[in-house]
């Protein structure tokens, strides 16, 4: 298994992560109930909320969970029932979710392509940050 199959692996395909978003010098962080579909982040949200007008003026936003750190930029895709791909992923992850809120006419569905992903990892009680440049391709370990 190469470092990028392993990364998605390790990464899986469902997860609640903390979106953060900027705009107007001002950061804001939430949880949010996230897909992974073919390299990509995916949540929905109502598109009057903060984070919405923050992505709208701002699309570079990052996620956390566990021990990874994803830069990104992000997109409105729409509609939660416009994208078929998206309510079969969030129908497996997150059946409650799909039934409460994709329905709803404000909702809609953020895509996050991911620039950058980096992971803290110890090797025999040393820290190294391992890093995956998605634009070049390139994987790095850094000894910290």
């Amino acid at each position: 298994m190469n470092g990028f199959e392993k990364l998605w692996n390790d990464i899986g395909t469902s997860g609640v992560m903390v979106l953060s978003t900027c705009a107007e010098n001002r950061v804001t962080s939430r949880s949010m109930s996230v897909v992974v579909i073919d390299g990509k982040f995916y949540c929905q949200t109502n598109r009057d909320y903060l984070k919405c007008r923050q992505i709208d003026q701002n699309p570079n936003v990052a996620l956390c969970f566990g021990r990874f750190t994803i830069e990104g930029v992000c997109k409105n895709m729409g509609r939660p029932h416009d994208n078929e791909f998206f309510i079969e992923a969030l129908g497996r992850a997150y059946p409650d979710a799909l039934k409460r809120w994709s329905d709803l006419p404000q909702e809609c569905v953020l895509e996050i392509t991911p620039s950058l992903i980096q992971s803290w990892i110890y090797e025999d009680g040393v820290p190294y940050i391992e890093s995956w440049d998605m634009q070049s391709g390139s994987y790095k370990k850094e000894k910290q």
